[in-house]
C-alpha cells in the first residue's frame, strides 16, 4: 500500500510504531497559513468580489484540485502509474497551490493516516469519528505527535532536488501566482484567486476526508473503511469514490461504477495518450486490500 520502514508488529515489539499512542499539538505554522487564509476571505471576499474574480477562483480551484489528486495523490502516494521527472515536477507545483502542503509532507500525511485508519485500533485523530468542526480544528491548526511512529520510505520524492524545493517553499508558491492575478484583476483577483481559493479548498478537502472515513456511512457488511461521497464526485475529481480507493488503493482509476464520475482518471487517460504518462495501473492489475478495522 505505502512503503513503511520498518514493518514490525506492535504486539511483539513494545516500541513498534503505535497508531494509538500520542497527542495533538498545536502546529504554529500550518495554524497561521489556514487561519490567514480564511481571516482574509472572509474579511475581503464580499468586498472585492466579481463574476471575473469569481470565475478565476473556480478556474484555478479545479485545475489545482486536479493535480492534487493526479499527481500527489495517484502518482506519488500511491505510484498508480509512471512518469517522467517534468510531468511529475509540474503535477507537483499545481497540486501545492492547493495550499494544502508540499509534496513530502502530503504524502507523508497521507501515508500515515492510511496506514492508522488499516491497524486494528488508532487515535481518534485519524479515525473521524468526532464532529466536522473538531477534525476541521485538528486538521487545519494541529498535528497528530505520536509517541512512537511508523517512517516511511518517501526517496522517491526526496531525490528530485524540485520536489524537495516545493517542500521548502510550497507557501511561497503561491507568490508569483498572485504577482500574475494581481496584473491581470487587481486586488480582487489576489483575494479570490488565493485566499478564498486556498480557504475553500482546503476547508473542502478536510470535510470530504472527514466524510469519506466517518463509520456512520459504512455498511456494516462492508470490510472497507471508507465511504463513497457521491455529492462530492465531480468537485474532488474522483476522490470522494473512496470506497473504491481503498479496495484497490494502487488504482489510477477511482470512480469504477456506471455514475461515478472521475476527472482524475479521464485527465490520465489524456495524459498517456499524449505520451506523458505510462503503466497506468487499473483495478484489473492491482490486488485488492485486506482492511483492518480501526475501534478507536
Amino acid at each position: 500500500m505505502h512503503d513503511l520502514l520498518p514493518a514490525r508488529d506492535a504486539a511483539a515489539d513494545p516500541i513498534a510504531p503505535d497508531p494509538e499512542a500520542g497527542r495533538i499539538v498545536w502546529d504554529p505554522a500550518a495554524s497561521l497559513w489556514n487561519g490567514s487564509m480564511l481571516a482574509i476571505a472572509l474579511s475581503f471576499g464580499v468586498q472585492t468580489f466579481s463574476l471575473p474574480s469569481l470565475c478565476v477562483s473556480v478556474a484555478l480551484g479545479a485545475l489545482t484540485t486536479l493535480a492534487m489528486s493526479v499527481g500527489l495523490h495517484r502518482l506519488l502516494a500511491h505510484a498508480a502509474f509512471s512518469a517522467g521527472p517534468w510531468t511529475t515536477r509540474v503535477l507537483a507545483w499545481l497540486g501545492v497551490l492547493t495550499g494544502l502542503g508540499g509534496p513530502l509532507g502530503a504524502v507523508g500525511a497521507h501515508h500515515l493516516s492510511d496506514w492508522a485508519q488499516h491497524r486494528p485500533a488508532a487515535h481518534p485523530f485519524f479515525m473521524h469519528r468526532r464532529s466536522l468542526a473538531t477534525h476541521l480544528v485538528w486538521r487545519m491548526h494541529g498535528r497528530i505527535d505520536l509517541a512512537h511512529p511508523p517512517v516511511f520510505d518517501l526517496s522517491r520524492i526526496e531525490r528530485d532536488p524540485v520536489l524537495r524545493l516545493l517542500e521548502r517553499t510550497w507557501m511561497l508558491q503561491q507568490t508569483p501566482v498572485a504577482a500574475l492575478l494581481f496584473l491581470m484583476g487587481g486586488w480582487s483577483f489576489v483575494v479570490w484567486g488565493i485566499c478564498v481559493r486556498v480557504a475553500v479548498t482546503t476547508i473542502g478537502y478536510w470535510t470530504v476526508a472527514h466524510l469519506a472515513h466517518h463509520p456512520v456511512g459504512q455498511a456494516a457488511e462492508s470490510e472497507t473503511p471508507g465511504n463513497d461521497i457521491a455529492w462530492a464526485g465531480l468537485v474532488s475529481m474522483g476522490e470522494a469514490w473512496h470506497r473504491n480507493h481503498h479496495d484497490h488503493p494502487t488504482s489510477a482509476r477511482i470512480g469504477l461504477y456506471q455514475g461515478q464520475i472521475d476527472l482524475g482518471w479521464r485527465f490520465i487517460q489524456t495524459l498517456e495518450r499524449l505520451g506523458l504518462v505510462w503503466d497506468v495501473r487499473t483495478p484489473e492489475a492491482v490486488t485488492p486490500v485486506l482492511h483492518l478495522h480501526a475501534e478507536h
